[in-house]
């Protein structure tokens, strides 16, 4: 297996059993046969189902690989990650729903996967062996490339103590904002990972770990079609808002979008809406009192003066120091700039909302230290009830 790196070319012997069929030309044309089946399927969901799409993909890579368990896990904005989707031997304890914080993964591994896509690992127990490295050469050679890349010491203790033995990660890819880049790999980003774990050794033949390639590049185009479709829909909706929304301040007065049915909460599902009008304050449904509106308006001048609008789940996160003083009642708000002065408002009250971690909370403030880099010994699902947070606004 080759690669080309600065210096040259990188070419990896792995052992090859001769008896594996999945190694002859027929086997690999077998392997691609199959891949294209998988994809078949894949294509023929039904659209608008992203975890009916997950659930498949861990289903279809189970059976190309052999692999106890399979999982998708997607990252969410914070960067921590979530097992969304899993295939696994029956007597294997499950990991569908946890959550694992983004130290879990560090960037470093994350820009890995955007260069190298398939990762595996035979052998999390197998001795390291050392590069011989001729002397010419000025500086040591770059295996980031390698399939024979020994996993860092700190990556196959974590492998361990989940009780795993050999690995196969899958990237996928989809296409990155604007901001990330114009064309190339720097405009794509890592939706998540496919990940495949064994409890004892395992290789997968390269022709095969080609076909789950093929296999991860119809994923993330077929994801991201589904994530386009999802953006679409989301902007018809918007644009529906904007007109009812439009009509609505038409009437006589523009405290009838709060006074007159239907109302600005018909709109957008709330617990509260209000209007502050040239300095006169109309509520409907649970909302901060006048006196913290103008407080939360006078806010809005001093730090977002230069916005069209604003939504938040947590005032509090968003900066605004009154937040604590309006309670549970309210928390999520989403505000639209009529003029300079004039707003309208939608409140939500804060959710309980559950999350189950994979045996260590994920803290937004960690941040990668490869100089202090420690594999966690417990994987044991702990929950954390979440308060000070509404449900976010794109639902």
């Amino acid at each position: 297996i080759l690669h080309r790196i600065d210096v040259g070319v990188v070419i990896d012997l792995e052992p090859a059993r001769t008896e594996d069929p999945a190694l002859s030309i027929a086997g690999a044309v077998q392997s691609q046969k199959l891949a294209v089946r998988a994809i078949s399927h894949l294509q023929s969901l039904p659209g608008g189902d992203i975890k009916l799409l997950c659930d498949a993909v861990v289903e279809r890579v189970r059976e190309l690989t052999g692999y106890d368990r399979v999982m998708v896990y997607k990252f969410h904005e914070d960067e921590h990650g979530e097992v969304v989707a899993e295939s696994k031997r029956s007597d294997l304890e499950p990991y569908i729903g946890l959550h694992y914080p983004s130290t879990d993964i560090p960037q470093a591994s994350r820009f890995l996967f955007k260069q190298n896509r398939v990762r595996m690992i035979v052998d999390c127990h197998a001795t390291p062996v050392r590069v011989i490295q001729d002397e010419s050469l000025m500086q040591p050679l770059c295996l980031v490339g390698s399939t024979l890349r020994a996993p860092h010491g700190c990556h196959a203790q974590y492998m361990a103590n989940m009780g795993s033995i050999a690995s196969l990660t899958l990237a996928v890819i989809i296409n990155g904002n604007d901001e990330d880049g114009v064309g190339g790999r720097n405009s794509m980003r890592l939706w998540g990972l496919v990940v495949g774990h064994h409890t004892s050794v395992r290789c997968v033949p390269f022709p095969l770990r080609y076909a789950c390639e093929f296999l991860m590049q119809a994923v993330g185009l077929q994801l991201n079609m589904e994530l386009q479709l999802a953006s679409q829909l989301a902007e018809k909706r918007v644009l529906k808002t904007q007109t009812l929304l439009c009509d609505m301040l038409l009437r006589d007065s523009p405290t009838g979008i709060v006074t007159q049915s239907p109302s600005i909460m018909d709109l957008v599902k709330c617990d509260g809406a209000a209007l502050y009008h040239q300095g006169r304050y109309s509520s409907l449904g649970v909302t901060p009192t006048e006196a913290q509106i103008k407080d939360i308006v006078n806010w809005l001048l001093a730090f977002h003066g230069d916005s069209t609008g604003l939504s938040t789940d947590s005032l509090g996160d968003a900066g605004y120091p009154g937040a604590a003083t309006l309670g549970d009642a309210v928390c999520g708000m989403a505000v639209a700039y009529i003029t300079s002065r004039d707003f309208l408002f939608w409140f939500r009250s804060h959710t309980a909302k559950e999350i189950k971690w994979g045996g260590a909370k994920h803290h937004p403030q960690d941040k990668d230290d490869g100089l202090k880099m420690h594999p966690r010994y417990s994987f044991k699902a702990s929950l954390e009830v979440v308060k000070s947070r509404s449900l976010p606004w794109e639902n």
